[in-house]
């Protein structure tokens, strides 16, 4: 993992005896809420390792150590962030709110028992997805339901406490949720806070630093011999590396692992992005990918990159794909960030359109480079929930052969011209797109 051990989220205690082997929500009704967070990083701490077949550290946090840690986060960033615990337990959803400074929170929520909650994320999932309904809004039904089961029996508090970024640490079923279209009945939940997922706490660095200088190495295939084609990637790769950022763009034959690894440990970059396919398959690791030019690299040989020694801060995945429903897939994808070794990754829980992820990519990385209100350089979450926000709200659109936003027009290729929608507001083409790891 990325930063130096000072970074972590560590402490050296003790695990508390009431780590035993009762199922989580039976943990919950017999120890303190402030036990119980340490129960629950350790639980799922071993279902990533052992997913991964890796050893990520033997490390122990308190309740009270990460409410210090989102205490000093929110001065030095100017976003207070709070950490949400989900678990869809058979007979009701658990959650446990962690605050800046403060005592954990936990609630029940009775009438969301676990068929109830999963049966909901499936639906949002195929009502975003559907295309035959990119002009309907027949997600809303079950993205209203998610947003009143997960957030709004917390919202008092996150209210009372400015909160506007979220870390949600969640169990299996919701690992891949779509929680930027979570909606209040008003509002997407991203028109409300940043987020981001994370596999545990512990895990997460929390060192905060400016990327704005920061140099990206940008890298992609658009042709491929058994995959379809992406005819957006050259114009991707140029609007990023080119004109947005400084860096370096390699494509297609020079878009090899050798490369990539060279390039990793022989330049100072602190921001890696990938356009190309992304798969999360059930079963092993070693099932799910990234395309190269000319060989696949697994999941399980992410390290072979050598992120972590890199202290990378950033990896990209523009092009994902994660198959639904699947406990392995879930892991693989959430945990993605720290089996790469870096601080954060962003990736799509389904491929998008080519100019779909073309707006989305091109505002991100624009917002990454400007600062907040009180002169403080953007952190990851909220630049892509300005993305999405400028997406949700028409400020990027296709017009003619061209993507307009909120900089300079992209002229797009000609194989997108004919097929590029004109609105993007539908949560299609942006709440795929979700941070992993430390939003800062």
């Amino acid at each position: 993992m990325s930063g130096s051990l000072e970074g972590r989220a560590i402490a050296q205690t003790q695990s508390p005896p009431a780590q035993t082997q009762l199922a989580l929500p039976e943990l919950l009704d017999r120890v303190s809420t402030s036990e119980a967070v340490a129960a629950i990083e350790t639980r799922w701490e071993n279902a990533y390792e052992s997913y991964f077949g890796t050893n990520f550290g033997d490390l122990e946090i308190d309740a009270a150590q990460i409410a210090e840690i989102l205490d000093r986060l929110g001065r030095q960033t100017g976003k207070r962030s709070a950490l949400i615990y989900a678990i869809a337990a058979p007979k009701q959803l658990e959650l446990v709110l962690l605050l800046p400074g403060r005592d954990p929170i936990r609630k029940s929520i009775p009438e969301a028992d676990r068929e109830t909650v999963l049966d909901a994320v499936l639906q949002l999932r195929q009502e975003i997805t559907n295309p035959r309904k990119r002009n309907r809004e027949s997600y809303l039904e079950p993205a209203r339901s998610l947003y009143d089961w997960i957030v709004r029996p917390l919202k008092a508090e996150l209210e009372a406490n400015e909160i506007s970024t979220l870390l949600f640490c969640v169990g299996n079923g919701l690992r891949t949720l779509p929680f930027a279209a979570l909606h209040d009945g008003e509002r997407f939940l991203i028109e409300e806070y940043g987020f981001t997922r994370i596999p545990a706490f512990k895990w997460t660095d929390t060192l905060y630093g400016d990327l704005r200088e920061s140099k990206v190495l940008a890298m992609g295939a658009s042709q491929f011999e058994e995959l379809s084609p992406l005819p957006a990637v050259p114009v991707e790769l140029a609007a990023i590396a080119g004109d947005l950022w400084s860096g370096q763009v390699f494509l297609n034959n020079r878009f090899t692992l050798k490369n990539l690894r060279s390039q990793v440990q022989e330049n100072d970059y602190r921001i890696v992005h990938l356009a190309t396919h992304a798969e999360f398959k059930p079963g092993d690791p070693s099932n799910s990918f990234i395309q190269l030019w000319n060989e696949k690299l697994t999941l399980d040989r992410m390290r072979e990159l050598g992120f972590d020694t890199a202290n990378m801060s950033l990896l990209v995945l523009s092009a994902c794909k994660t198959a639904f429903g699947d406990e392995d897939v879930e892991l693989g994808f959430a945990g993605l960030a720290v089996q790469s070794g870096v601080k954060t990754a962003l990736a799509s829980l389904w491929y998008v359109s080519d100019s779909g992820t073309l707006a989305l990519m091109s505002e991100f990385y624009r917002a990454l480079r400007t600062t907040d209100a009180n002169g403080q350089p953007k952190i990851k979450a909220e630049a892509l929930r300005e993305a999405q926000i400028a997406m949700i709200r028409g400020r990027v659109r296709v017009e003619g052969s061209q993507l307009r936003g909120s900089g300079e027009e992209v002229d797009l290729p000609p194989a997108l011209q004919t097929f590029a929608p004109d609105n993007l507001s539908h949560p299609y083409y942006w709440a795929a797109f979700t941070a992993i790891g430390s939003p800062w």
